[in-house]
């Protein structure tokens, strides 16, 4: 079983930008360890058999396929109705 030190414990806590006291740096050295302890024992479990299980709510995507649709305008006719254009954009005051 993998087994933090202080200072590992010290140093995550430097990292989090925490300020921890002597009491909660071995609070969280036992129970920080006993989470890796539980990983390690998760590594160890013999998957060679499963498929993965990448989805477990049985949705599929519904995301319809792009489709260019023609309105039957073109850039130019609906740039015609533009107060103040530059090109093909419309031009208008700055907004902050």
């Amino acid at each position: 079983m993998s087994q933090l030190s202080k200072q590992d414990i010290l140093k995550l806590a430097r990292l989090a930008r925490l300020r921890l006291s002597d009491v909660e740096v071995e609070k969280y050295q036992k129970e920080l360890s006993a989470i890796l302890g539980y990983v390690e024992h998760l590594d160890s479990v013999d998957t060679s058999g499963l498929t993965p299980t990448y989805q477990v709510s049985g949705l599929t995507n519904v995301v319809r396929e792009d489709e260019i649709i023609d309105y039957g305008t073109s850039q130019e006719d609906l740039l015609k109705n533009v107060p103040i254009r530059d090109g093909a954009y419309v031009k208008v005051k700055r907004m902050l």
